[in-house]
């Protein structure tokens, strides 16, 4: 149900920060090892040494936090992809920009060996960098210049020729296979805060950048003639959100590997909610790309118990119908 006037969109912002600071806590409470809401809390401000203590304060409370980000920044990522490209199905996952920021990862550690948080951060950033600009340059060759399907197709190319080079590496590295497949299907599962820490600077300039360019984007979206009559600087402004994109995908990928769907489906349950001004949009898609997360990876815990499945498997399960019906009513007009 859309929500027009002012006060019911701070009411609906308002509820999902509550939802989503409640699943935060279900995060820290629920899973293999049984816990209460009275151990989490103990754990903090009478810690005793217990395993219950270190889980939490170890795993799961840095578990959720990276959920929580991550979630937020590839749903706004989706938001700045689709409003810049004109494109229903446009996300981090489905244009390959994760699969290049994971691609180049993958290179660092099966041929240079490399360990380093900081160098993982770079690579994922430059391999993002590289696999944006590949598909906006293809989509855009033709007479007919950049459209919704050739984007579409040159992503998928794109992703798809990253996913191969992945699996041509770790084919001929077996140890390292070992070492990254975890990470490959997506999860946030073993994170540590310093993994999000090291992040942490790069997905926040994307979060305020977002914020501050949607205004623009309000005016961006209208079309680019009506734009550049209105003295909008598109040029700068498109440079603008392929930055911050870069930024937000490489960012999460680098922190929790390539999850697919979160950009797909958060926008538009977002725009059924509060309508379509980014001012609104982009906060709002961030709490749900959170909620979403944070959803997914309670969910996993519980599937294959003690196992746990990927939280990129959890979102593929949710967002792979989403994805159909949205394909059809982007393309087929229904």
């Amino acid at each position: 149900m859309l929500l027009k006037s002012t006060p019911l969109k701070w009411l609906g912002l308002i509820t999902a920060i509550l939802l989503m600071l409640l699943l935060m806590c279900a995060s820290v409470i629920y899973g293999y090892t049984d816990t209460s809401w009275r151990t989490a809390i103990e754990s903090y401000t009478n810690y005793n040494g217990s395993n219950e203590h270190i889980i939490i304060q170890t795993v799961r409370f840095p578990r959720a936090l990276i959920a929580s980000a991550v979630g937020a920044s590839l749903a706004i990522a989706g938001v700045l992809m689709q409003t810049l490209t004109k494109n229903p199905l446009a996300s981090p996952g489905i244009f390959g920009i994760n699969a290049g920021a994971g691609f180049a990862v993958v290179v660092a550690i099966t041929l240079f060996s490399v360990t380093d948080l900081q160098a993982f951060n770079g690579l994922a950033f430059l391999g993002a960098a590289v696999a944006a600009v590949s598909v906006y340059a293809i989509g855009s060759f033709g007479r007919e210049g950049l459209t919704p399907m050739k984007l579409t197709l040159a992503g998928a190319a794109m992703s798809a020729m990253f996913s191969s080079f992945t699996q041509g590496l770790l084919v001929v590295d077996e140890a390292a296979l070992e070492q990254v497949l975890f990470w490959l299907a997506g999860s946030v599962q073993g994170r540590k805060l310093e993994t999000l820490f090291s992040v942490l600077p790069y997905i926040g300039v994307g979060w305020v950048g977002a914020v501050l360019i949607s205004g623009k984007m309000n005016i961006l979206s209208m079309g680019e003639d009506v734009a550049k009559g209105l003295g909008l600087n598109t040029g700068l402004v498109k440079l603008a959100i392929g930055v911050i994109v870069i930024l937000l995908a490489g960012g999460s990928v680098a922190v929790a590997g390539p999850i697919g769907f979160v950009g797909i489906v958060v926008p538009h349950i977002t725009r059924s909610i509060i309508g379509i001004d980014h001012r609104w949009v982009i906060p709002l898609s961030g709490i749900l790309g959170a909620i979403l997360l944070l959803a997914a990876d309670i969910a996993a815990r519980y599937v294959l118990m003690p196992s746990e499945v990927p939280v990129g498997v959890m979102t593929a399960v949710i967002g792979t119908p989403f994805f159909i019906f949205i394909a059809r009513r982007g393309f087929n007009g229904r």
